[in-house]
């Protein structure tokens, strides 16, 4: 079985990539932001994410992912990822859209489509899939992850149908 991970050059690569469009943004916005702590732990299906917790800011990468479409996500994916670090630095997490034209603004600034989401072929890595549960509102059935069934069940959220508005009761 093929192993996909990155080799030190790929990583240093990544690195150097996140600290480009780092300084990027730093010049053309005149910012000084500095350098953010880069993991390689993300597992699934996403390529990449920006986290803010109390304790640290950071961006965490799949390793499987961007060995498979190295130069790819050595520019879509870190440019997203610093994206919403930029953005984030500038007008807080909650006073933006994820997507909104803030950051869509920072990714016209370092030259790459603002893709929300990338369309990767992880078909033949070796990725958990969670279990999805069927759950219904007035108008449509909805497939909700493990991660989402379990918040329900412990009573920590509550969701709602984007179409009708009405809670989401599980089928």
């Amino acid at each position: 079985m093929k192993q996909f991970l990155l080799n030190q050059s790929q990583i240093k690569q990544v690195e150097e990539k996140t600290s480009h469009y780092i300084e990027l943004a730093n010049q053309q916005l005149q910012l000084n932001l500095s350098n953010i702590q880069i993991d390689f732990d993300l597992k699934g299906r996403t390529s990449g994410m920006f986290v803010v917790s109390r304790e640290l800011i950071r961006i965490r990468y799949n390793q499987m992912i961007f060995s498979k479409y190295f130069e790819d996500t050595l520019i879509n994916t870190v440019a997203h990822e610093v994206a919403h670090y930029v953005v984030h630095s500038i007008w807080g997490i909650k006073k933006v859209k994820p997507h909104g034209k803030e950051w869509q603004q920072v990714m016209a600034l370092f030259g790459v489509k603002p893709d929300v989401t990338s369309n990767y072929d992880v078909t033949d890595l070796p990725l958990r899939r969670q279990k999805q549960f069927k759950y219904t509102c007035d108008c449509m059935i909805h497939q909700l992850s493990t991660t989402r069934h379990n918040k329900v069940q412990k009573k920590k959220v509550i969701y709602k149908c984007r179409k009708c508005f009405k809670s989401l009761s599980i089928a």
